[in-house]
């Protein structure tokens, strides 16, 4: 059949039966679909898997959530279609080094085609983006930049059984003035390539011959609003493709080149141990980088930036280019969809310890988009007391509680992170804690000292930090139980419900921190392991390449990773302005 004739085909079909079949949609954090022709008022799912009896699953985007998910998830159960705006999975740790040429963009950039080609059924992508879902329908309403529909708006609609949000976040400027119109962010491949270009422009520009020395000085002067890992480790990059490269191609202007560093708490990487944030900060001193810390920025024009600090009072500094990494916020369609579900006023979309969207059947989110909402245990304490209790006396054994502490500690971790932060080996350690000194295992406690002994439990309860790690953990997670799903309905696996009768179909989401890389240039990496257990220096470095690059999603973007470290060893980093 001609191509021309398919899709007339296909449009007269719609055309008549505008109604929507329930397929699975699956967003990332920088994941989409491409969608060549649709209807606007048609449901192009109901075309393309009217065949299919299996569940469908909806992703949305192709980031490190949606990519994990779609990796574990075995497509053969389920009817899959990922929907992002961007058809390539990046791998966005290495942003930094792309901003500097220290790595190519490509390199770290993987098509999202080549990843659910090796699936065992057939998934779906469509490049578009996600402006409305609609948890009562079951429906997500998506917009195609590239392809038109007969009403020209690239408007259609998906069903779904189970949604998967994973479409990120955006850069959070806190409502600063300017920020938006006048600094770079670094969150996307897009961004580094503009900053690399940016950069260029500043040190051609400050070559010019018209140019007074105080000009090329504030043109020369770049900085970065933020102290996170991010922030840090562009700015140390920076500082590398400064001094390695572009002072022996600018000799006349390197001495004018000036790198400051903004934070507006007390220490840069401040989620690292304190030893790594006196290393930053002392290495930094003596490379010449100026570490503002306890400033706030307050406005951004196109000539300076205005701060605060309250010994100094308000300052204006000109600058050159300035990059803000200062967090996330979250988009504007998941504000419209905790709005729709009862979520309004939260910072961030929540979910339970399964992943799974409170207040909307189906529908799970992951990634930066998302945070677990973790059930207090004084929530809960009564519930809790009742349940262990077998025998209905009112009263709690020492023994009967061990007998129901292990289920009690995978529902709450956070009792499990209390009793070793207090260093007590178990539950009767937190018992005299509380001022209650049980002689055995068969003294009887109520249910108010049973509260008493769990009233600080609750201080320990911890908010995933926004990572790679955290999300790739997630996407992972949740496509392990939706493989299992239909043996865990007959055969439930999970901790036993606390309300309520019988068990979890799953175990709940835990995360494995399995470590944090800061690298802060000259080829020095600050690295924290499990265990606490700190490197700083050379070592780290090299730990950190073989890191990296075997968690490059593909051999094909591992092996140009490292051929573009072993070109920049021999040749330098690449200066063009393209």
């Amino acid at each position: 059949m001609r191509v021309g004739a398919f899709f007339f085909d296909r449009a007269s079909k719609a055309l008549k039966n505008p109604t929507f079949t329930k397929l699975v949609v699956v967003f990332t954090v920088s994941g989409g679909g491409l969608v060549a022709y649709a209807d606007s008022k048609s449901d192009i799912g109901s075309e393309l898997s009217q065949a299919s009896n299996r569940k469908k699953v909806v992703v949305l985007g192709t980031g490190w959530a949606g990519t994990s998910f779609l990796k574990t998830l075995d497509s053969s159960l389920y009817d899959v279609q990922v929907i992002s705006p961007r058809n390539y999975f990046a791998f966005t740790p290495l942003l930094p080094s792309v901003t500097c040429g220290t790595v190519e963009p490509r390199s770290i950039a993987e098509p999202i085609r080549n990843i659910i080609k090796k699936k065992k059924a057939d998934i779906k992508f469509w490049e578009a983006e996600c402006f409305k879902i609609d948890p009562k329908s079951k429906k997500v309403h998506c917009r195609s930049n590239i392809g038109t529909n007969l009403d020209g708006t690239g408007e259609f609609a998906v069903d779904y059984d189970y949604l998967v949000i994973a479409i990120g976040a955006r850069p959070n400027t806190f409502n600063t003035p300017g920020v938006t119109e006048n600094c770079h962010f670094l969150k996307e491949i897009e961004d580094a390539q503009r900053i690399r270009k940016s950069v260029m422009n500043c040190f051609e520009k400050a070559a010019l011959p018209n140019l007074s020395e105080e000009e090329r000085r504030k043109t020369l002067h770049f900085i970065v609003i933020g102290g996170g890992p991010t922030g840090v480790e562009f700015a140390a990059e920076l500082h590398d493709f400064v001094s390695e490269d572009l002072a022996k191609l600018y000799p006349n202007i390197r001495d004018l080149v000036k790198i400051s560093l903004i934070e507006a708490g007390d220490h840069i990487l401040t989620m690292f141990d304190k030893r790594i944030t006196q290393f930053a900060e002392e290495k930094f001193q003596r490379d010449g980088i100026d570490v503002k810390t306890n400033f706030r920025v307050v406005k951004v024009s196109d000539k300076a930036i205005t701060m605060t600090n309250p010994s100094t009072g308000e300052i204006s500094v000109p600058y050159g280019m300035a990059v803000w990494s200062t967090g996330i916020g979250t988009r504007p369609i998941i504000l419209d969809l905790m709005k729709e579900i009862g979520q309004a006023g939260r910072r961030v979309l929540a979910t339970d310890e399964w992943l799974r969207v409170l207040g909307s059947d189906d529908v799970y989110a992951l990634g930066d988009c998302a945070t677990i909402n973790q059930r207090k245990v004084l929530e809960d304490v009564s519930s809790i007391f009742q349940k262990a209790d077998k025998n209905n006396s009112g009263k709690l054994t020492v023994r009967e509680l061990k007998v129901v502490l292990d289920d009690i500690i995978e529902r709450y971790p956070q009792l499990k992170l209390y009793l070793k932060s207090k260093q007590m080996k178990d539950i009767l350690d937190l018992l005299k804690d509380s001022d209650f000194n049980p002689e055995g295992e068969s003294v009887e406690l109520d249910i108010e000292r049973f509260k008493r002994a769990l009233a600080n439990v609750d201080s320990q309860v911890k908010m995933l930090p926004p990572t790679a790690q955290v999300a790739a953990q997630q996407g992972t997670y949740l496509a392990k139980c939706l493989n299992k799903m239909k043996q865990c309905e007959e055969n439930p696996e999970g901790p036993p419900r606390i309300r309520g009768q019988g068990r979890h179909r799953f175990r709940p989401f835990r995360y494995r921190h399995l470590g944090q890389f800061a690298p802060l240039g000259g080829e020095q990496t600050a690295a924290q392991l499990p265990g606490d257990w700190i490197s700083i220096g050379h070592s780290s470095q090299w730990l950190w390449y073989s890191v990296y690059a075997s968690k490059q999603v593909s051999w094909r973007t591992r092996f140009l990773v490292v051929s573009d470290w072993m070109r920049r060893f021999v040749f330098g980093r690449d200066s063009s302005r393209m």
